[in-house]
């Protein structure tokens, strides 16, 4: 040890000053690197193992639900449609939930629709007393126009007052006419005015084939003079139309009951008879003498109609067992005919089909399990689907060969924050069951089942250096 320090004292006297201190600040130099680099070596494997770690949290959470399927015994086998000898011009089966057509006998075919063409008129003002443009109690004057309009009618007065509701009951049960010109006049300032209304809610509807010329169904011949429309167009409408109008009344609407299911009233005390519903169906109907073989159960709506050009008609709906479908019958013989027809329709759809739930709410898609949030705690987010999808099928139908097609949005686009609930795209479930022509089809919306919460700065920055050095590894490793 002397020797050593008398070497190291000998060598220090023989070195100029000036190279000792470069000397002391290179060797200073070189332990700094040393340590910044076993710095950046041992902070670079918690971050990997984070990044390592987030991932592998994200792909072992569970969702609630997992997507389940249900198989059923063989499907009970569907009569054809020629079977039930229907006697109509035309005819359709809806299914207002889905939109499912389940049976179409010249569905499509535009004809006259009578007083079904009420059913536009009383869903506009409806929606208007829904949206408190208009109230209940409003009490409607009386004009021209619908004193003079015939048919079927309670025989209103120019100048006599009525409250929306009253006018509105005798046009859904009595299919008065002079009391829904008085609505759509109320509420348009015209009834022309109230006819490109109608219109314009058949083209957002979807009515393809439908054109209305009045409020009522009536012929324009049989409209009051000076009150038709200049282009002599004829109210039209197809089964299907009909249909679709139906559906958007019992789905936007879900109390039309309130009026449809009332037997008999008076609409004015001084009244002989009271106004008698023209729907024979109703099921209430079953204990009255005159109309119990016609009643039919679950029936509780929706619109008769008859004219010379349309014949009898009639678009019915009724529940059974938590589903509901809609009948539209046209161009039957007589007002008897409409009813029978109807029955036929209706006992084929519930008898062969039923409303089967294919996937539950809040469940998981396999394969789209999760989607990536930029920015999150947790990059990986669970999602699910946000409602059920149901069918209706034939009974006993297998359901288990419905297939999933998922469409996410540009993940670019997903930064946290997100809240639980937000849609990251939606799914489309197919189903083509054996029996039926038409492939089944409902899309949902993809949802995240949690928050996706930020991270920190720090979390942040970490995890930028992980996949830096992350990526420079595999540049590295590709060159290879």
């Amino acid at each position: 040890m002397k020797e050593y320090e008398g070497s190291f004292k000998a060598l220090k006297h023989k070195q100029p000053q000036r190279k000792s201190t470069t000397k002391r600040r290179f060797l200073r130099k070189s332990v700094a690197s040393v340590l910044l680099l076993n710095l950046l070596c041992f902070s670079l494997a918690p971050v990997m193992a984070l990044a390592e770690g987030e991932q592998t949290e994200s792909t072992s959470t569970e969702s609630t639900t997992t997507e389940t399927t249900t198989v059923q015994t063989t499907a009970t086998s569907i009569p054809s449609v020629n079977s039930l000898g229907l006697e109509v011009s035309s005819a359709i089966l809806l299914e207002p939930v889905s939109g499912q057509i389940l049976l179409n006998v010249n569905g499509d075919q535009p004809l006259p629709p009578a007083s079904m063409t009420k059913m536009m008129t009383e869903y506009i003002v409806a929606e208007l007393v829904k949206q408190g443009k208009f109230s209940w109690d409003d009490v409607v004057t009386v004009g021209k126009n619908a004193a003079q309009t015939i048919g079927s009618r309670i025989f209103l007065a120019e100048g006599d007052q009525h409250t929306i509701e009253e006018l509105y009951t005798a046009m859904a049960i009595a299919s008065a006419n002079d009391a829904t010109v008085a609505l759509a006049e109320h509420v348009a300032g015209s009834e022309q005015a109230f006819v490109k209304m109608m219109n314009d809610e058949a083209k957002r509807m979807g009515m393809n084939t439908a054109h209305f010329a009045n409020s009522t169904g009536l012929d324009i011949a049989d409209m009051p003079e000076g009150f038709r429309p200049a282009d002599g167009q004829e109210t039209v409408m197809s089964a299907l139309d009909a249909a679709i109008l139906a559906k958007y009344i019992v789905t936007d609407h879900p109390d039309f009951t309130r009026f449809t299911t009332i037997q008999s009233k008076k609409f004015r005390e001084r009244d002989t008879s009271p106004m008698v519903n023209l729907n024979w169906m109703l099921e209430a109907n079953k204990e009255v003498t005159n109309f119990k073989q016609f009643a039919y159960e679950g029936l509780d709506g929706l619109k008769t109609g008859h004219t010379s050009n349309a014949g009898n008609c009639f678009t019915g709906t009724a529940e059974r067992n938590g589903m509901r479908l809609i009948s539209v019958v046209m161009g039957t013989a007589s007002d008897k005919a409409r009813f029978v027809e109807t029955r036929k329709v209706l006992d084929f759809g519930f008898n062969n089909f039923e409303t089967k739930q294919i996937v539950p709410p809040k469940t998981t898609v396999a394969g789209t399990e999760t989607v990536t949030v930029k920015k999150a705690k947790n990059t990986e987010i669970p999602v699910v689907t946000d409602q059920a999808v149901s069918f209706v099928v034939p009974k006993g139908a297998d359901t288990s060969a419905v297939q999933p097609t998922v469409t996410l949005a540009d993940e670019g686009t997903l930064t946290a924050p997100l809240k639980q609930g937000t849609k990251v795209g939606t799914v489309t479930y197919s189903f083509k069951a054996p029996g039926m022509d038409q492939t089944l089809e409902k899309t949902v919306n993809l949802i995240t089942a949690e928050d996706a919460e930020k991270a920190g700065w720090f979390k942040l920055m970490m995890r930028a250096i992980g996949e830096f050095f992350s990526d420079l590894f595999n540049g590295i490793k590709n060159l290879f």
